[in-house]
């Protein structure tokens, strides 16, 4: 019997992961251990109740003001005990969170094989996103399995050098989790206080947007909305403090802007799909919605996630105040741009992601 231990610590990581960890429980030849870090944790705690998952083991590392130092340095002491213990056959690690990559270099120290979900996303610009560039590439370096969403993200890891026969082209897990939690019954109080406007859902967190960047997007946002009288907006907003002064500050007072606390996943991708636009600097949300069939409009200027783009769901707009302001009133006012958006085909899989890599992982 194979002993696979999933390690993970944040929402974004525990929203992908939970489908795989459910999928390879069906599995009579797999033993699955789940680690959790911590890395966040209200939002960590809510995924997994969502998805019905229960660690095995929980770092806890979380800790108020934690820094990258704090979070690899607590992750990479506090896994060695875990990995010395179970002595897995293969550690399985999501993405690019710093949790990923303490842990794959925990792995790599213990000599344990790694396997990586959501492999080959790349911008190679290793300030955009900071640090999530760097981790990823990292993690590929040390990985012995690579399951790449696209077959974009898997001629990047053949091009740096990857051996082609361990790269498993698999679609993204994400899509297999919305399978379990878009739901037709759903109500929230939010969609009664947007009945008759169209809705437009936001998030925005990122660091290297913290500061003026956050603020010119804030603005921008404000600005459309308060021109538009048809148009609500609602931000639930990232436990950050600096991100909560912009936004407060920014947006504040605005009467059809609505900030609210962050949602679990399960009210999110709900809240998604029953919206008409959105605005995010996420990674995660640039896969979610064009599966909903709901344009995104990406404060960043680089995404790792270029099929979207290519495919016309996803619009790169930065963070610069009137590129926003354009971007979000064209694709508000004119149907057409809109309607272009919103029918583009999804490119980031078919909802058995899961499947796929348990197949891989099980056949080994």
């Amino acid at each position: 019997m194979k002993k696979i231990m999933l390690v993970f610590g944040t929402r974004p990581e525990a929203v992908k992961m939970c489908p795989l960890i459910n999928e390879l429980k069906t599995r009579k030849n797999v033993q699955t251990i789940v680690c959790v870090t911590g890395q966040h944790r209200q939002m960590l705690d809510q995924a997994l109740k969502t998805f019905n998952v229960e660690p095995d083991y929980d770092l806890s590392i979380m800790k108020e003001r934690q820094t990258l130092f704090d979070v690899t340095n607590a992750v990479l002491v506090g896994l060695k005990e875990t990995l010395e213990r179970e002595r897995p056959d293969v550690v399985l690690v999501h993405g690019d969170t710093t949790t990923t990559f303490a842990a794959t270099l925990a792995c790599f120290y213990l000599a344990v094989p790694v396997g990586h979900v959501e492999a080959g996303l790349r911008t190679y610009n290793l300030e955009a996103p900071y640090p999530e560039e760097f981790n990823r590439q990292a993690v590929s370096i040390i990985a012995r399995y690579h399951f790449a969403p696209t077959e974009r993200a898997r001629q990047n890891l053949v091009r740096e050098g990857k051996d082609p026969k361990r790269i498993w082209v698999t679609g993204n897990t994400a899509i297999d989790a919305l399978k379990t939690t878009v739901r037709e019954n759903f109500t929230h109080p939010a969609l009664e206080w947007a009945k008759g406007y169209r809705l437009v859902f936001i998030t925005a967190h990122r660091r290297e947007n913290l500061g003026e960047p956050m603020r010119h997007m804030f603005r921008a946002i404000r600005r459309v909305i308060e021109e538009r009288p048809d148009v609500k907006a609602l931000y639930p907003i990232h436990m950050n403090p600096a991100v909560r002064k912009y936004a407060e500050e920014e947006l504040g007072g605005c009467e059809r802007v609505r900030l609210v606390p962050p949602v679990d996943v399960f009210e999110c991708h709900n809240l998604i799909a029953r919206s008409y636009l959105v605005l995010t600097d996420s990674g995660g949300i640039q896969e979610e919605a064009p599966s909903l069939n709901k344009p995104v409009l990406v404060m960043r200027d680089a995404t790792e996630r270029p099929e979207g783009v290519d495919v016309g769901a996803l619009r790169l707009v930065g963070a610069d105040e009137e590129t926003i302001y354009d971007a979000f009133s064209e694709t508000l006012d004119n149907v057409d741009v809109y309607n272009k958006m919103a029918n583009a085909p999804n490119p980031y899989g078919d909802g058995f992601a899961s499947k796929r890599i348990a197949d891989v992982l099980e056949q080994e």
